[in-house]
Protein backbone atom coordinates (compact mmCIF):
# COMPACT_ATOMS: atom_id res chain seq x y z
CA UNK A 1 0.00 0.00 0.00
CA UNK A 2 1.54 3.26 -1.52
CA UNK A 3 0.63 5.13 2.00
CA UNK A 4 2.55 8.01 1.50
CA UNK A 5 1.88 9.03 -1.90
CA UNK A 6 -1.82 8.75 -1.51
CA UNK A 7 -1.72 10.85 1.46
CA UNK A 8 0.07 13.73 -0.59
CA UNK A 9 -2.43 12.66 -4.14
CA UNK A 10 -5.65 12.82 -2.04
CA UNK A 11 -5.99 16.33 -0.88
CA UNK A 12 -4.22 17.96 -3.98
CA UNK A 13 -6.93 16.32 -5.79
CA UNK A 14 -9.52 17.51 -3.21
CA UNK A 15 -8.13 21.14 -4.34
CA UNK A 16 -8.45 20.62 -7.63
CA UNK A 17 -11.82 19.27 -7.16
CA UNK A 18 -12.93 22.42 -4.99
CA UNK A 19 -11.40 24.72 -7.13
CA UNK A 20 -13.31 23.82 -10.35
CA UNK A 21 -16.49 23.96 -8.75
CA UNK A 22 -18.87 26.34 -10.25
CA UNK A 23 -19.58 29.49 -8.91
CA UNK A 24 -21.74 30.34 -5.96
CA UNK A 25 -21.18 26.67 -4.46
CA UNK A 26 -19.50 28.11 -1.37
CA UNK A 27 -21.21 25.68 0.87
CA UNK A 28 -20.57 22.72 -0.96
CA UNK A 29 -16.85 23.98 -1.42
CA UNK A 30 -16.32 24.00 2.42
CA UNK A 31 -18.46 20.84 2.52
CA UNK A 32 -16.23 19.00 0.06
CA UNK A 33 -12.92 20.36 2.13
CA UNK A 34 -14.27 18.92 5.47
CA UNK A 35 -14.91 15.70 4.04
CA UNK A 36 -11.64 15.33 2.05
CA UNK A 37 -9.33 16.37 4.74
CA UNK A 38 -11.38 13.69 7.20
CA UNK A 39 -10.54 10.97 4.90
CA UNK A 40 -6.46 12.24 4.63
CA UNK A 41 -6.70 12.09 8.51
CA UNK A 42 -8.34 8.57 8.66
CA UNK A 43 -5.83 7.32 5.84
CA UNK A 44 -3.14 8.78 8.36
CA UNK A 45 -4.98 6.87 11.22
CA UNK A 46 -5.00 4.01 9.54
CA UNK A 47 -0.92 3.65 8.20
CA UNK A 48 0.23 4.79 11.98
CA UNK A 49 -1.28 1.35 13.76
CA UNK A 50 1.12 0.00 11.11
CA UNK A 51 4.04 1.94 11.93
CA UNK A 52 6.73 -0.45 13.77
CA UNK A 53 8.02 1.61 16.56
CA UNK A 54 10.68 -1.36 16.62
CA UNK A 55 11.32 -1.63 13.37
CA UNK A 56 14.93 -1.91 12.31
CA UNK A 57 14.20 0.13 9.26
CA UNK A 58 15.29 3.33 9.11
CA UNK A 59 12.09 5.15 7.30
CA UNK A 60 9.04 3.15 6.75
CA UNK A 61 6.53 2.92 4.14
CA UNK A 62 9.16 4.11 1.64
CA UNK A 63 8.18 4.48 -1.96
CA UNK A 64 11.16 5.83 -4.27
CA UNK A 65 10.47 6.34 -7.88
CA UNK A 66 13.30 7.66 -10.41
CA UNK A 67 12.46 11.56 -10.95
CA UNK A 68 15.51 13.37 -12.44
CA UNK A 69 17.60 10.29 -12.92
CA UNK A 70 20.32 12.40 -14.35
CA UNK A 71 20.71 14.03 -11.40
CA UNK A 72 19.74 11.18 -9.08
CA UNK A 73 16.65 12.85 -8.38
CA UNK A 74 14.10 10.91 -6.88
CA UNK A 75 10.63 11.08 -5.65
CA UNK A 76 11.20 9.34 -2.37
CA UNK A 77 8.99 9.29 0.43
CA UNK A 78 9.32 7.52 3.57
CA UNK A 79 8.79 8.09 7.46
CA UNK A 80 10.47 7.60 10.86
CA UNK A 81 8.60 8.17 13.81
CA UNK A 82 9.68 12.17 13.82
CA UNK A 83 8.29 12.60 10.45
CA UNK A 84 5.26 10.53 11.35
CA UNK A 85 4.15 12.57 14.56
CA UNK A 86 4.59 15.62 12.45
CA UNK A 87 2.18 14.32 9.85
CA UNK A 88 -0.28 13.48 12.37
CA UNK A 89 -0.07 16.70 13.75
CA UNK A 90 -0.93 18.29 10.14
CA UNK A 91 -3.62 16.21 9.36
CA UNK A 92 -5.07 16.69 12.63
CA UNK A 93 -5.46 20.20 12.43
CA UNK A 94 -6.68 20.93 8.62
CA UNK A 95 -9.66 19.69 9.77
CA UNK A 96 -10.22 21.53 12.48
CA UNK A 97 -9.29 24.61 10.44
CA UNK A 98 -11.37 23.99 8.14
CA UNK A 99 -14.51 23.87 10.32
CA UNK A 100 -13.04 27.51 11.91
CA UNK A 101 -12.59 28.83 8.95
CA UNK A 102 -16.03 28.18 8.07
CA UNK A 103 -16.95 32.09 7.76
CA UNK A 104 -13.46 33.15 7.27
CA UNK A 105 -14.45 34.55 3.75
CA UNK A 106 -17.44 36.04 4.87
CA UNK A 107 -18.53 39.77 6.53
CA UNK A 108 -18.05 39.85 10.37
CA UNK A 109 -21.68 39.85 11.82
CA UNK A 110 -21.16 43.63 13.63
CA UNK A 111 -20.22 45.23 10.40
CA UNK A 112 -16.55 45.50 11.61
CA UNK A 113 -14.74 43.42 8.55
CA UNK A 114 -11.15 43.71 8.55
CA UNK A 115 -11.04 43.72 4.57
CA UNK A 116 -13.13 42.46 1.78
CA UNK A 117 -11.14 39.43 0.78
CA UNK A 118 -9.86 39.42 -2.75
CA UNK A 119 -10.81 35.90 -3.91
CA UNK A 120 -13.58 33.48 -3.75
CA UNK A 121 -14.66 31.40 -0.89
CA UNK A 122 -13.64 28.27 -3.11
CA UNK A 123 -10.35 29.34 -3.59
CA UNK A 124 -9.12 29.57 -0.02
CA UNK A 125 -10.59 26.38 1.10
CA UNK A 126 -8.74 24.97 -2.34
CA UNK A 127 -5.79 26.65 -0.80
CA UNK A 128 -6.17 24.75 2.28
CA UNK A 129 -6.29 21.53 1.09
CA UNK A 130 -3.62 22.24 -1.71
CA UNK A 131 -1.14 23.19 1.61
CA UNK A 132 -1.85 20.13 3.34
CA UNK A 133 -0.54 18.16 0.66
CA UNK A 134 2.49 19.88 0.43
CA UNK A 135 2.88 19.90 4.55
CA UNK A 136 2.35 15.70 4.46
CA UNK A 137 5.24 16.00 0.93
CA UNK A 138 8.00 17.85 2.81
CA UNK A 139 7.65 15.89 5.96
CA UNK A 140 7.58 12.64 3.92
CA UNK A 141 10.70 13.60 1.89
CA UNK A 142 13.75 11.68 2.07
CA UNK A 143 14.71 12.60 -1.29
CA UNK A 144 16.88 16.23 -0.50
CA UNK A 145 15.88 18.29 -3.56
CA UNK A 146 12.18 16.55 -3.31
CA UNK A 147 12.42 17.96 0.26
CA UNK A 148 13.29 21.73 -1.01
CA UNK A 149 10.50 21.46 -3.80
CA UNK A 150 8.09 20.84 -1.00
CA UNK A 151 9.63 23.10 0.73
CA UNK A 152 9.52 26.21 -1.31
CA UNK A 153 6.13 25.47 -2.79
CA UNK A 154 4.02 26.12 0.38
CA UNK A 155 5.03 29.35 0.39
CA UNK A 156 2.62 29.56 -2.43
CA UNK A 157 -0.70 28.90 -0.45
CA UNK A 158 -0.08 30.42 3.05
CA UNK A 159 1.00 33.79 -0.10
CA UNK A 160 -2.42 34.00 -1.11
CA UNK A 161 -4.32 32.73 2.30
CA UNK A 162 -2.28 35.74 3.85
CA UNK A 163 -2.50 37.77 0.86
CA UNK A 164 -6.09 37.83 -0.25
CA UNK A 165 -7.92 36.49 3.11
CA UNK A 166 -5.73 38.66 5.79
CA UNK A 167 -6.39 41.81 7.55
CA UNK A 168 -5.39 45.55 6.85
CA UNK A 169 -2.19 45.18 6.09
CA UNK A 170 -2.29 41.93 4.50
CA UNK A 171 -0.40 43.26 1.21
CA UNK A 172 2.42 44.16 3.53
CA UNK A 173 2.68 40.71 5.89
CA UNK A 174 2.26 38.30 2.78
CA UNK A 175 4.68 40.15 0.64
CA UNK A 176 7.19 39.79 3.43
CA UNK A 177 6.44 36.67 4.35
CA UNK A 178 7.23 35.83 1.13
CA UNK A 179 10.90 37.62 0.50
CA UNK A 180 11.79 36.32 3.75
CA UNK A 181 11.20 32.73 3.16
CA UNK A 182 12.51 33.09 -0.61
CA UNK A 183 15.77 34.24 1.14
CA UNK A 184 16.12 31.37 2.89
CA UNK A 185 14.85 28.74 -0.01
CA UNK A 186 17.22 31.08 -2.41
CA UNK A 187 20.32 30.11 0.14
CA UNK A 188 19.26 26.57 0.55
CA UNK A 189 18.60 25.88 -3.31
CA UNK A 190 22.59 26.65 -3.16
CA UNK A 191 23.02 24.44 -0.29
CA UNK A 192 21.41 21.48 -2.24
CA UNK A 193 23.21 21.92 -5.26
CA UNK A 194 26.89 22.17 -3.34
CA UNK A 195 25.31 18.74 -1.74
CA UNK A 196 25.29 17.19 -5.19
CA UNK A 197 28.53 18.88 -6.41
CA UNK A 198 31.09 18.12 -3.19
CA UNK A 199 29.73 14.61 -1.89
CA UNK A 200 32.14 12.02 -2.05
CA UNK A 201 30.89 9.10 -4.07
CA UNK A 202 32.15 5.94 -3.00
CA UNK A 203 33.99 3.54 -5.80
CA UNK A 204 30.96 1.85 -8.18
CA UNK A 205 28.17 4.65 -6.58
CA UNK A 206 26.86 7.29 -8.44
CA UNK A 207 25.36 10.95 -6.55
CA UNK A 208 22.18 10.96 -5.13
CA UNK A 209 19.97 13.40 -3.31
CA UNK A 210 18.40 10.38 -1.69
CA UNK A 211 18.91 11.40 2.61
CA UNK A 212 20.02 8.09 3.18
CA UNK A 213 22.77 7.93 0.51
CA UNK A 214 24.04 11.74 1.58
CA UNK A 215 24.42 10.55 4.71
CA UNK A 216 28.26 10.66 5.48
CA UNK A 217 29.01 11.83 1.67
CA UNK A 218 30.47 15.39 2.36
CA UNK A 219 33.21 14.61 4.68
CA UNK A 220 35.88 18.05 3.83
CA UNK A 221 35.42 20.11 7.62
CA UNK A 222 34.71 23.78 5.53
CA UNK A 223 32.60 22.22 3.03
CA UNK A 224 30.40 20.76 5.75
CA UNK A 225 30.54 24.43 7.55
CA UNK A 226 29.22 26.38 4.34
CA UNK A 227 26.65 23.87 3.60
CA UNK A 228 25.61 23.62 7.39
CA UNK A 229 24.99 27.08 6.78
CA UNK A 230 22.75 27.05 4.10
CA UNK A 231 20.89 24.58 5.23
CA UNK A 232 20.36 26.62 8.49
CA UNK A 233 19.72 29.82 7.74
CA UNK A 234 16.52 28.44 5.42
CA UNK A 235 15.31 26.30 8.61
CA UNK A 236 16.19 29.46 10.86
CA UNK A 237 14.02 31.93 8.92
CA UNK A 238 11.19 29.30 8.47
CA UNK A 239 11.49 28.36 12.61
CA UNK A 240 11.67 31.65 12.96
CA UNK A 241 14.17 31.57 15.22
CA UNK A 242 15.80 35.16 16.31
CA UNK A 243 17.53 37.57 14.65
CA UNK A 244 15.56 35.79 11.25
CA UNK A 245 12.15 36.43 13.36
CA UNK A 246 10.95 39.66 12.36
CA UNK A 247 8.62 38.66 9.13
CA UNK A 248 6.35 36.18 11.77
CA UNK A 249 4.30 39.07 14.01
CA UNK A 250 3.14 40.69 11.27
CA UNK A 251 2.07 37.72 9.17
CA UNK A 252 0.69 36.03 12.07
CA UNK A 253 -1.37 39.19 12.87
CA UNK A 254 -2.69 39.97 9.58
CA UNK A 255 -3.81 36.11 8.50
CA UNK A 256 -7.20 34.70 9.37
CA UNK A 257 -7.10 32.58 12.08
CA UNK A 258 -7.29 29.44 10.33
CA UNK A 259 -4.14 30.41 8.36
CA UNK A 260 -2.18 31.51 11.14
CA UNK A 261 -2.78 28.12 13.07
CA UNK A 262 -1.07 26.64 10.11
CA UNK A 263 1.39 29.13 9.93
CA UNK A 264 2.70 28.74 12.94
CA UNK A 265 1.66 24.93 14.06
CA UNK A 266 3.07 23.46 11.08
CA UNK A 267 4.82 25.70 8.30
CA UNK A 268 7.22 26.64 11.05
CA UNK A 269 7.60 23.29 11.76
CA UNK A 270 9.34 22.61 9.21
CA UNK A 271 12.26 25.16 10.19
CA UNK A 272 12.93 22.80 13.30
CA UNK A 273 12.67 19.57 11.55
CA UNK A 274 14.79 20.44 9.31
CA UNK A 275 17.65 21.33 11.56
CA UNK A 276 17.15 18.30 13.23
CA UNK A 277 16.98 15.92 10.04
CA UNK A 278 19.21 17.67 7.68
CA UNK A 279 21.66 20.33 9.50
CA UNK A 280 22.47 17.66 12.23
CA UNK A 281 22.86 14.18 9.87
CA UNK A 282 24.42 15.59 6.79
CA UNK A 283 26.76 17.94 8.41
CA UNK A 284 27.32 16.56 11.65
CA UNK A 285 30.90 17.74 12.55
CA UNK A 286 29.68 21.39 11.47
CA UNK A 287 26.46 21.08 13.65
CA UNK A 288 29.24 20.43 16.57
CA UNK A 289 31.14 23.10 15.47
CA UNK A 290 28.23 26.00 15.02
CA UNK A 291 26.18 24.15 18.52
CA UNK A 292 27.53 27.32 20.74
CA UNK A 293 26.20 29.72 18.47
CA UNK A 294 22.63 28.07 18.00
CA UNK A 295 22.29 27.69 21.81
CA UNK A 296 23.34 31.42 22.06
CA UNK A 297 20.90 32.12 19.73
CA UNK A 298 18.41 29.89 21.06
CA UNK A 299 18.32 31.55 24.59
CA UNK A 300 18.43 34.63 23.15
CA UNK A 301 15.10 34.22 21.52
CA UNK A 302 13.44 32.31 24.65
CA UNK A 303 13.85 35.56 26.69
CA UNK A 304 13.54 37.88 24.08
CA UNK A 305 10.61 36.65 22.17
CA UNK A 306 8.84 36.45 26.02
CA UNK A 307 10.04 39.49 27.00
CA UNK A 308 8.40 41.33 23.70
CA UNK A 309 5.28 39.41 24.31
CA UNK A 310 4.19 40.87 27.63
CA UNK A 311 4.15 44.31 25.98
CA UNK A 312 1.93 43.81 22.74
CA UNK A 313 -1.60 44.99 22.91
CA UNK A 314 -2.40 43.02 19.71
CA UNK A 315 -3.12 39.49 21.04
CA UNK A 316 -2.64 37.94 17.82
CA UNK A 317 0.99 39.38 17.97
CA UNK A 318 1.26 38.40 21.81
CA UNK A 319 0.89 34.22 20.66
CA UNK A 320 3.34 35.07 17.38
CA UNK A 321 5.85 36.57 20.04
CA UNK A 322 5.28 33.55 22.65
CA UNK A 323 5.97 31.25 19.20
CA UNK A 324 9.12 32.54 18.76
CA UNK A 325 10.04 32.32 22.39
CA UNK A 326 8.86 28.95 22.07
CA UNK A 327 10.63 28.02 19.18
CA UNK A 328 13.66 28.72 20.95
CA UNK A 329 13.08 25.88 23.78
CA UNK A 330 12.45 23.55 20.38
CA UNK A 331 16.51 24.55 18.97
CA UNK A 332 17.95 23.94 22.02
CA UNK A 333 16.14 20.36 22.95
CA UNK A 334 17.81 20.20 18.98
CA UNK A 335 21.13 21.12 19.42
CA UNK A 336 21.96 19.96 22.62
CA UNK A 337 21.88 17.08 21.04
CA UNK A 338 20.81 14.23 23.49
CA UNK A 339 17.30 11.95 23.41
CA UNK A 340 16.18 13.67 26.29
CA UNK A 341 16.73 16.80 24.33
CA UNK A 342 15.37 15.48 20.74
CA UNK A 343 12.64 14.02 22.09
CA UNK A 344 11.15 17.02 23.92
CA UNK A 345 12.09 19.29 21.00
CA UNK A 346 10.29 16.78 18.53
CA UNK A 347 6.93 16.72 21.27
CA UNK A 348 7.24 20.07 21.93
CA UNK A 349 6.80 20.71 18.15
CA UNK A 350 3.93 18.85 18.30
CA UNK A 351 2.17 20.28 21.55
CA UNK A 352 2.88 23.95 20.55
CA UNK A 353 0.87 23.09 16.86
CA UNK A 354 -2.28 22.23 19.41
CA UNK A 355 -1.92 25.16 22.36
CA UNK A 356 -1.00 27.87 19.98
CA UNK A 357 -3.65 26.15 17.35
CA UNK A 358 -6.10 26.20 20.38
CA UNK A 359 -5.09 29.98 21.46
CA UNK A 360 -5.20 31.54 17.74
CA UNK A 361 -8.45 29.71 16.95
CA UNK A 362 -10.21 30.92 20.10
CA UNK A 363 -8.48 34.55 19.98
CA UNK A 364 -9.99 34.12 16.42
CA UNK A 365 -13.06 33.78 17.55
CA UNK A 366 -13.23 36.75 19.81
CA UNK A 367 -12.45 38.84 17.16
CA UNK A 368 -15.04 37.40 15.04
CA UNK A 369 -17.46 38.60 17.71
CA UNK A 370 -15.94 41.86 18.73
CA UNK A 371 -14.33 43.70 15.42
CA UNK A 372 -11.20 43.89 17.04
CA UNK A 373 -7.48 42.09 17.91
CA UNK A 374 -6.94 44.82 21.16
CA UNK A 375 -6.53 43.08 24.45
CA UNK A 376 -7.94 46.68 25.65
CA UNK A 377 -11.49 46.58 24.00
CA UNK A 378 -12.41 43.50 25.47
CA UNK A 379 -12.78 42.51 29.26
CA UNK A 380 -15.62 40.61 31.85
CA UNK A 381 -15.94 38.25 28.75
CA UNK A 382 -16.10 35.29 31.22
CA UNK A 383 -19.28 36.50 32.79
CA UNK A 384 -21.08 36.41 29.76
CA UNK A 385 -19.31 33.61 27.60
CA UNK A 386 -17.57 31.13 30.01
CA UNK A 387 -17.38 28.48 27.67
CA UNK A 388 -14.99 30.51 25.72
CA UNK A 389 -13.28 31.84 28.33
CA UNK A 390 -12.56 28.31 29.90
CA UNK A 391 -11.42 27.23 26.40
CA UNK A 392 -9.13 30.47 26.31
CA UNK A 393 -7.48 29.27 29.69
CA UNK A 394 -6.94 26.22 29.39
CA UNK A 395 -4.98 26.94 25.98
CA UNK A 396 -3.39 29.78 28.05
CA UNK A 397 -2.27 27.87 30.62
CA UNK A 398 -0.79 24.95 27.96
CA UNK A 399 1.41 27.95 26.37
CA UNK A 400 2.53 28.45 29.47
CA UNK A 401 3.47 24.65 30.48
CA UNK A 402 1.54 24.35 33.56
CA UNK A 403 2.08 20.61 34.73
CA UNK A 404 -0.83 18.37 33.30
CA UNK A 405 -0.99 19.93 30.01
CA UNK A 406 1.03 19.11 27.05
CA UNK A 407 3.42 21.44 26.43
CA UNK A 408 5.12 20.53 29.92
CA UNK A 409 6.53 17.67 29.26
CA UNK A 410 8.12 18.56 25.96
CA UNK A 411 9.46 21.66 28.28
CA UNK A 412 10.62 19.46 30.87
CA UNK A 413 12.29 16.99 28.52
CA UNK A 414 14.00 20.09 26.63
CA UNK A 415 15.43 21.35 29.61
CA UNK A 416 16.65 18.12 31.59
CA UNK A 417 18.02 16.89 27.93
CA UNK A 418 20.19 20.52 27.75
CA UNK A 419 21.11 20.78 31.38
CA UNK A 420 22.89 17.63 31.49
CA UNK A 421 25.68 19.35 29.49
CA UNK A 422 24.47 22.69 28.79
CA UNK A 423 23.74 23.61 32.23
CA UNK A 424 24.67 27.66 31.75
CA UNK A 425 21.89 27.79 28.96
CA UNK A 426 19.14 25.64 30.44
CA UNK A 427 19.09 27.66 33.64
CA UNK A 428 18.85 30.92 31.32
CA UNK A 429 15.97 29.24 29.04
CA UNK A 430 14.37 28.56 32.45
CA UNK A 431 13.28 32.53 32.83
CA UNK A 432 10.84 32.04 29.65
CA UNK A 433 8.98 29.57 31.95
CA UNK A 434 8.45 32.57 34.33
CA UNK A 435 7.85 35.36 31.77
CA UNK A 436 4.98 32.92 30.58
CA UNK A 437 2.76 32.73 33.13
CA UNK A 438 3.43 36.76 32.60
CA UNK A 439 2.20 36.86 29.02
CA UNK A 440 -0.26 34.86 29.38
CA UNK A 441 -2.12 35.31 33.07
CA UNK A 442 -1.73 39.15 32.24
CA UNK A 443 -3.69 38.55 28.82
CA UNK A 444 -6.42 36.74 30.09
CA UNK A 445 -7.14 38.73 33.20
CA UNK A 446 -7.39 41.57 30.82
CA UNK A 447 -9.32 40.26 28.57
CA UNK A 448 -11.42 37.71 30.63
CA UNK A 449 -11.82 39.21 34.11
CA UNK A 450 -12.72 42.41 35.63
CA UNK A 451 -15.86 44.53 34.57
CA UNK A 452 -17.58 43.52 31.63
CA UNK A 453 -16.84 46.27 28.76
CA UNK A 454 -19.19 47.69 27.05
CA UNK A 455 -18.24 46.72 23.63
CA UNK A 456 -18.69 42.92 24.32
CA UNK A 457 -21.96 43.22 26.62
CA UNK A 458 -24.33 40.44 24.87
CA UNK A 459 -21.52 38.74 23.36
CA UNK A 460 -22.39 34.83 22.39
CA UNK A 461 -20.43 31.52 23.99
CA UNK A 462 -19.17 28.79 21.64
CA UNK A 463 -21.91 27.72 19.49
CA UNK A 464 -21.97 23.91 17.88
CA UNK A 465 -19.60 24.27 15.44
CA UNK A 466 -17.32 26.18 17.45
CA UNK A 467 -17.24 23.76 19.87
CA UNK A 468 -16.74 21.13 17.52
CA UNK A 469 -13.49 23.01 16.42
CA UNK A 470 -11.93 23.40 20.54
CA UNK A 471 -13.04 20.41 22.04
CA UNK A 472 -10.36 17.68 19.88
CA UNK A 473 -7.69 20.26 20.75
CA UNK A 474 -8.58 20.59 24.56
CA UNK A 475 -8.71 16.71 24.72
CA UNK A 476 -5.35 16.12 23.16
CA UNK A 477 -3.47 19.02 25.50
CA UNK A 478 -5.03 17.43 28.33
CA UNK A 479 -4.48 13.77 27.16
CA UNK A 480 -1.14 14.28 25.97
CA UNK A 481 -0.04 16.19 29.33
CA UNK A 482 -1.21 13.20 31.73
CA UNK A 483 -0.14 10.12 28.93
CA UNK A 484 2.31 11.64 26.00
CA UNK A 485 3.79 7.57 26.12
CA UNK A 486 2.17 6.88 22.85
CA UNK A 487 4.08 10.05 21.20
CA UNK A 488 7.15 9.38 23.18
CA UNK A 489 7.23 5.35 22.16
CA UNK A 490 7.55 6.42 17.97
CA UNK A 491 9.62 9.19 18.24
CA UNK A 492 12.32 7.71 21.04
CA UNK A 493 14.16 5.37 18.56
CA UNK A 494 13.83 7.71 15.68
CA UNK A 495 15.50 10.48 17.75
CA UNK A 496 18.43 7.75 18.86
CA UNK A 497 18.91 6.95 15.35
CA UNK A 498 19.86 10.31 14.58
CA UNK A 499 22.52 11.08 17.59
CA UNK A 500 23.86 7.66 16.42
CA UNK A 501 24.31 9.10 13.22
CA UNK A 502 25.61 11.87 14.43
CA UNK A 503 27.86 10.04 17.03
CA UNK A 504 26.95 11.85 19.96
CA UNK A 505 25.71 9.98 23.06
CA UNK A 506 23.80 11.25 26.33
CA UNK A 507 26.30 11.93 28.72
CA UNK A 508 26.99 9.36 31.78
CA UNK A 509 25.16 9.84 35.16
CA UNK A 510 26.81 11.82 37.54
CA UNK A 511 27.62 10.31 41.11
CA UNK A 512 27.76 12.96 43.67
CA UNK A 513 31.30 12.40 45.19
CA UNK A 514 29.21 11.44 48.71
CA UNK A 515 27.34 9.08 47.41
CA UNK A 516 30.41 7.80 45.81
CA UNK A 517 32.55 7.47 48.44
CA UNK A 518 29.80 5.80 50.79
CA UNK A 519 29.54 2.84 47.91
CA UNK A 520 33.14 1.99 47.49
CA UNK A 521 33.25 1.88 51.60
CA UNK A 522 30.24 -0.51 51.39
Amino acid sequence: MPWLPILIAVPAVGALGVSLLPKGSDKLAKQLTLAVSLVVLALTIAMATQFSAGSKERFQFAQTYDWIPAFGVHFGVGVDGIALVLIALSVILVPIVVLASWHDTDASPDGHAEARPKRSTKTYFALILALEAMMIGVFAATDVFLFYVFFEAMLIPMYFMIGSYGGPQRSYAAVKFLLYSLFGGLLMLVAVIATYVFQAVPQGGEKSFLFTELIGRIQDPATQKWLFLGFFIAFAVKAPLVPFHTWLPDAAAQAPAGAAVLLVGVLDKVGTYGMLRFCLELFPDAAKFFTPLVLVLSVVGIVYGAIVAIGQTDMKRLIAYTSISHFGFIALGVFAMTSDGGAGATLYMVNHGFSTGALFLIVGMLIWRRGSQFISDYGGVQKIAPLLAGAFLIAGLSGLALPGLSSFVSEFLVLIGSYTVYPVYAIIATLGVILAAIYILWMYQRTMNGPTAESVKGMADLNIREKWVVAPLLVLIIGLGFYPKPLLDVINPAVKQTLSTVGVSDPAPKVPAAAEQKGAGQ
